[in-house]
């Protein structure tokens, strides 16, 4: 049941992507670039998103609601800023600015089958692969410093 939420979630999410043309790296493109041919559709978007997702989220935590398909939420309970945050978060802002997709968008963009959209596609699983090597091989060189 789970995964059947997940796809349809998934589908909904894409849909609306596409409906609001977030999958046009000139939106995105258009909505960064502040100091000349500004493009605010991004913001609105966002901002609908945000007057759904908070009253809605508050609600559920104030009526003690447990998520439809699970126990419990999954909620950080780190509050602290700190070097990988502030990496990670420049990485992104980078990437999504010289692509002009974040990973929502590119993987509903990747069924369009443009190049352009496939070659960025692949970066963005080889870097996710490279990160996740990298933390395999820093995990394992701290866990225990005297194992070969």
């Amino acid at each position: 049941m789970k995964i059947v939420v997940a796809l349809i979630s998934g589908i909904v999410f894409g849909l609306g992507l596409s409906v609001s043309q977030m999958v046009d790296p000139a939106k995105v493109i258009g909505f960064l670039d502040v100091f000349g041919q500004w493009d605010p559709s991004l913001a609105l978007v966002m901002g609908g998103a945000l007057l759904v997702t908070f009253p809605v989220s508050r609600w559920a935590f104030q009526v003690g609601r447990s998520p439809v398909l699970d126990d419990k939420y999954h909620l950080t309970h780190q509050s602290r800023v700190d070097s990988k945050l502030i990496t990670g978060s420049v990485i992104f802002g980078v990437g999504w600015g010289l692509a002009g997709y974040c990973p929502g968008p590119l993987f509903t963009a990747v069924s369009f089958s443009n190049s352009a959209v496939v070659v960025t596609f692949v970066g963005y699983t080889v870097g996710t692969l490279a990160v996740l090597v990298i933390r395999h091989l820093v995990a394992s060189n701290t866990a225990d410093p005297l194992t070969p």
